[in-house]
Formats: C-alpha cells, sequence, structure tokens
C-alpha cells in the first residue's frame, strides 16, 4: 500500500501491475475498503495495471476536511491517483458508491475511459430522508455499533451461511472508520442524483447487479441502465451487494469481458486505428510513439498507419494472449531473423515486466530453433541494454 496527499488530505492506494498494460481503476463500497478486490485483482493483473483506493475516513485514508463531500470530488480524487500512475485513459470499474463515482465521471470526463462497469449501484440510491437518518445515527452512535445492523445487509444470506466469520471480519473493518466521513458520504447519496446527467454519452459501459441486494436491487439497476440509454445488465443469481466478495471469480470473469477491446467485425471492417494508437503507446510509450509520428515523411506515414492499425490493433489489442506472452513471441521472432527493431522490443520487454530469467528462456528457444549465431547476437544485445548483472 501506498499513500498520497490530494488537496491536504492523505490517501492509501495500491498500483499494482506493468505499465505497459491498460489501467483500471476499482472503486469499493460505503463502509467498505479497497480490500474488496484482493481475490479479483490476481485475474486481472495478466492483462492490466490495477489502482485501487480507500475513499474518504476508509481503511487507511484520511478522513474528510472541511465542506460537504461531492461526487466530483471523489472523482477528482480518482484521477488524481491515474495522473499519478501516468495514464491518460483508463477502464473504470465501482460497486455502491464507487459506481457513483463511476457515473460521475461518465457525466463529466467521457474523454478519459476507455470503459466503465458499474455494479450493485443507481443513478438514485435510496431516499434523502433515509440517508440523512443514518448519518445523524452513526454521528450519534459510531460505526462500531451501526456496523452490526448494516454489514448483514451487504451479502446474500447463504454466504453468511457458508462463511460465518465474513460477518464479523466486515463489521470490523467497517467499525474502525470514521464517523464523521461516513456521515458525509450518507448526506451526499441523499443530496446527489445522476438522473438526466448520463445519456448521449456513447461509452462502453456494463451493468451488474445481484438478485439478493437489498440496497440498490435489480429494479434500481434497471432504472440505471435506462439512464445509460440502454446499457447491458446482467443479475449475478444468489449474489448480493458485493459480487467481488460474495463472487469473486465470477466477477472478475464478466469484468475481464467487458474490458475487454471491442475488435468488431475485423474480417470485414478491420480495427479501428484509434484502437491500435492506444494499445501503441501503452506497450512502447508515449515518447516512442510521438518520435515515430513526428519522423514520419509523406513516404512512410501510411506505413506506420498500416502498421498502428494491424500489428498494434488487430494483434496486439487481442486479448487472446497477454501482452507479456506477445513481448515474449515477438522478442524470440526478432532475435532469430536479427532484424533492427529487437532494441526496441528488449526495451519494452523489460517495460512490460519479463524477468531476466523469462528473457534468457527465450533467447536459448532462438538458439536451438533459429541458430546460435542469432541467439548470441541477442544476449549481447540485451547486454548492452542493460540486462543481467
Amino acid at each position: 500500500m501506498a499513500f498520497h496527499t490530494i488537496n491536504g488530505r492523505s490517501v492509501a492506494y495500491r498500483l499494482l501491475g506493468a505499465a505497459s498494460n491498460p489501467l483500471v481503476v476499482l472503486a469499493h463500497p460505503l463502509g467498505m475498503s479497497q480490500a474488496v478486490w484482493d481475490d479479483v485483482i490476481p485475474a486481472l493483473l495478466p492483462r492490466y495495471r490495477v489502482l485501487t483506493w480507500d475513499l474518504p475516513g476508509h481503511g487507511a485514508s484520511q478522513a474528510v476536511k472541511g465542506d460537504a463531500i461531492t461526487p466530483a470530488d471523489l472523482a477528482a480524487e480518482a484521477l488524481a491517483l491515474v495522473e499519478l500512475a501516468g495514464a491518460a485513459r483508463f477502464h473504470f470499474a465501482g460497486t455502491s458508491i464507487g459506481g457513483v463515482v463511476g457515473q460521475q465521471l461518465i457525466a463529466e470526463h467521457t474523454d478519459r475511459l476507455l470503459s466503465v462497469t458499474l455494479t450493485n449501484t443507481g443513478a438514485v440510491i435510496g431516499n434523502p430522508e433515509l440517508w440523512n437518518t443514518r448519518a445523524g445515527r452513526i454521528r450519534q452512535e459510531g460505526l462500531a455499533a451501526m456496523s452490526q445492523e448494516i454489514v448483514p445487509r451487504w451479502f446474500a444470506p447463504a454466504v453468511f451461511e457458508a462463511n460465518p466469520a465474513l460477518q464479523v471480519g466486515w463489521c470490523v473493518q467497517m467499525g474502525r472508520g470514521d464517523n464523521e466521513s461516513y456521515a458525509q458520504l450518507c448526506e451526499m447519496l441523499g443530496r446527489e442524483t445522476f438522473t438526466g446527467k448520463l445519456s448521449g454519452k456513447q461509452m462502453n459501459v456494463q451493468l451488474f447487479g445481484g438478485s439478493e441486494d437489498l440496497a440498490t436491487p435489480p429494479a434500481t439497476l434497471e432504472v440505471l441502465a435506462t439512464e445509460l440509454d440502454g446499457a447491458p445488465l446482467e443479475v449475478f443469481d444468489g449474489v448480493g451487494h458485493v459480487p467481488s466478495v460474495e463472487a469473486p471469480a465470477l466477477f472478475a470473469e464478466k469484468l475481464l469481458t467487458a474490458m475487454a477491446v471491442q475488435l468488431g467485425d475485423v474480417a470485414n471492417h478491420g480495427v479501428a486505428y484509434a484502437t491500435g494508437l492506444e494499445t501503441r503507446k501503452q506497450v512502447l510509450g508515449e515518447e516512442h510513439v510521438a518520435r515515430s509520428t513526428a519522423n514520419a515523411t509523406s513516404l512512410d506515414a501510411p506505413f506506420q498507419q498500416m502498421i498502428t492499425r494491424l500489428a498494434w490493433g488487430e494483434l496486439w489489442s487481442n486479448d487472446d494472449l497477454t501482452r507479456r506472452e506477445r513481448s515474449m513471441i515477438t522478442t524470440g521472432i526478432l532475435a532469430a531473423l536479427g532484424r533492427e527493431e529487437l532494441t526496441l522490443h528488449l526495451k519494452t520487454a523489460k517495460r512490460i515486466g519479463l524477468s531476466e530469467a523469462e528473457l534468457r528462456q527465450v533467447l536459448m528457444h532462438v538458439a536451438i530453433y533459429g541458430g546460435v549465431p542469432a541467439a548470441n547476437h541477442a544476449f549481447a544485445l540485451a547486454k548492452e541494454l542493460g540486462w543481467g548483472e
């Protein structure tokens, strides 16, 4: 876990995975913490860089300061962490109040988003009287006492029956939060809605809900789907309010599908240039791509556009292989052929996070199947580029 100061307040976050992978930002529910993603993250890391953080007064993040908090404040916090990660655009997934952050990003920052997955949330959640009453009780009774009443509403009954310690554990976690921060977030949910703010955004949005969710039942998600111009909605049977905890394997599978690049009818139409350009920047770095673009002339500009669409769009953007696997394949082929771009892809392999042992095995395969001289040249070049001790 790391910490970053945003508007004078310390924010706890995690940034995991290779910088060359597309970034996905995960926002947790009210009263919980970024730990809700722990069982989902391992499935994402082979293909994505993952950013999670604790909301104000939750987990290890400092409590709120000053004026009433707004969805714009929470979205600004997320964007500040995205800037820290160095990403221009990113995928977003949020549950409950985390989904409210996602709606704010859709409403005001569509240009930054690759896709949005909203789970167990709504354009309107509950009503002002409910949230203001809860805020008052939290200030009077405290989170530790109220957790005994609130936590059981998060999960389907069968989940508690299968794992009784789950309720106790999350009661402890909730009880450690800051009362005032939680109360202000309750008041925000009672005050703010996204009715009429989400239409016409032309975003890749996916909605998930739980059949046993008491806080944001499927009907609430159906209204949100309408606000989002008919965004697809899937309801998980037997799941409550927090699918990343109750059904992490299912949730990870669905999230990976939702975030996958939509390659469309490749055979007839090809991949959009923008898709290839996004991937090319992520893998090679924006500076390299900017140099290649700047150096292009009337002679090779169409060639640059072609390789952006074909190599980086239809090939590297495809999720059938991870970018790590594609890096090893590409490095091996270039080494065997002795091509000029081997230098670039040796640098890329390091950027992607290949280990010294993995590169060694790639080049030893080249020696056996492509020839010892080719492998010897590749080893020497790799050493010049800083590989090895």
